[in-house]
């Protein structure tokens, strides 16, 4: 079993106690990591400062080499990245490869994006008398960082955390997932190798109320979560008057119009209500299917999700793998007895071992029950018929999440309209709501978020204009 150390300052740090973080599908012991505490904090949070002296001067050419050979690195590594993925967090092995291709392109995206953080040159000579003025700014960072990342992401979600703030030449200090922590690590240890300055990027894994140190502690002057809405709101409260960054929960519908050639539209569609156990933010979890075509899209729909594999995660057929702890079993086999017993019907799915639960599928649903109207992150989707596409478009605004919709439809004014409708961050036309690319703005409205994410975007959030007036 590998051992890993709280890296401060670039140097291993010994902790009091530790932890031994188990695979979520079989219990089987996959690392023990250091666990730690106030001390430890409070030496990441100085060192931090200390490394942002550094930072802040750093010189392009330098911190873009720093990235690229982040980039390189994870690349190299990928078969074992991915395989640590899998153990640690038990998402299924073919998605936790791809997940450390997204993070090799992510770092990527910021080597290239640090090459073009510039600012601009205003003119100023508004008025009579404001002539001979040169007025420009640039983008300077912040300050140090505060970042806490969630389980289901172990490594391209700490990556849009940690490539921004050292392509701006900001100093970060990362809580990684309590429950998957081991991956991110690893990328310290990646980040230290390609010779990022001593500090830039520290690693401590600790209990969630000495983590919450990063939040209120003013001398970090960004935080950047990725969670559940109810604690990053909170979190947002206690930040004072840290820039934030909030990327948070998602109740992701998708409307299916009438026309749409619902064969080609399947696997898709099941691959995004159930990748990863459905523990994905923004994962398909309402289907809002016009009346016309519904009947034929349930018989499609609960076929298909009867074929999908359920198993051990370092199958390559499995797309559906454990849930990451046996409370959150517990919690959506809840919403679903108490969505029955208010009148929901269950087409397929509920078998349940360990930690597995087979995809459940519900129709006669009501916006008052859990499973349709907060974020169930676990396998459970529910199907509904609309009137018409505008009635589908307001069941679709329903709740109070915004991070991303999809709409399928083959009329460009159905797509224009529903980009007008819907209040979601992103809306993805003739595409499932789960794609995602790294770099455009990704965020949500309403309860899902405050801020943009995307490497570009995270670095405009990391940093702030500095102005200088030179006068002849």
């Amino acid at each position: 079993m590998q051992r890993y150390r709280t890296k401060i300052g670039g140097k291993p740090r010994s902790t009091p106690r530790s932890a031994v973080v188990t695979n979520p599908y079989n219990g089987s012991p996959v690392g023990e990591v250091g666990l730690g505490g106030d001390a430890e904090i409070e030496a990441a949070i100085a060192s931090s400062l200390e490394a942002f002296a550094t930072t802040r001067r750093t010189p392009t050419h330098e911190r873009v080499r720093v990235l690229e050979a982040v980039s390189r690195a994870l690349d190299s590594r990928a078969p074992e990245l991915a395989d640590l993925i899998c153990r640690e967090s038990g998402k299924p092995i073919t998605s936790a490869r791809a997940e450390v291709a997204r993070a090799v392109t992510t770092f990527a995206l910021a080597a290239a994006e640090a090459r073009n953080l510039g600012g601009e040159l205003l003119p100023i000579d508004q008025q009579p008398g404001q002539e001979g003025r040169l007025c420009v700014y640039r983008r300077v960072p912040r300050g140090p960082v505060s970042a806490i990342a969630p389980f289901n992401f172990p490594l391209n979600l700490v990556a849009h955390k940690v490539a921004p703030a050292l392509a701006v030449g900001a100093s970060i200090v990362l809580k990684p997932p309590q429950q998957a922590p081991l991956t991110a690590h690893v990328l310290s240890d990646i980040v230290d190798a390609a010779g990022a300055p001593p500090g830039a990027f520290n690693v401590v894994h600790c209990p969630p109320e000495v983590g919450e140190r990063l939040v209120t502690d003013e001398r970090m002057k960004v935080l950047s979560f990725t969670g559940s809405d109810a604690l990053g709101w909170r979190l947002k409260a206690l930040a004072g008057k840290k820039q934030v960054i909030l990327e948070l929960g998602g109740n992701a519908p998708c409307v299916v119009d009438e026309g749409v050639p619902l064969d080609e539209l399947m696997p898709r569609l099941v691959d995004a209500a159930w990748t990863n156990a459905g523990q994905v933010c923004i994962k398909a979890q309402r289907l809002f299917v016009h009346r016309a075509v519904h009947e034929a899209f349930v018989e499609r729909f609960v076929r298909a999700t009867e074929a999908v594999h359920v198993g051990d995660p370092l199958d390559p057929r499995t797309l559906v793998g454990p849930l990451i702890e046996p409370k959150h079993v517990e919690r959506v086999l809840a919403w679903v007895a108490e969505a029955e017993s208010q009148g929901a019907r269950r087409l397929c799915g509920g078998r349940v071992e360990g930690q597995l639960v087979w995809p459940i599928v519900l129709d006669g649903t009501t916006s008052a029950m859990r499973v349709r109207s907060r974020e169930v992150f676990g396998p459970v989707t529910v199907i509904e018929a609309a009137d018409d596409f505008d009635h589908a478009l307001a069941l679709a605004n329903e709740g109070e999440y915004g991070l991303q919709a999809g709409v399928f439809t083959p009329r460009v004014d159905h797509a224009l309209r529903a980009y007008e409708v819907l209040d979601y961050g992103g809306v993805l036309v003739n595409e499932v709501p789960s794609f995602r690319v790294d770099n455009y703005p990704y965020g949500g409205v309403r309860d899902s978020g405050f801020g943009r994410e995307g490497v570009r975007f995270a670095m405009q959030e990391m940093t702030e204009p500095k102005t200088l007036i030179l006068r002849a």
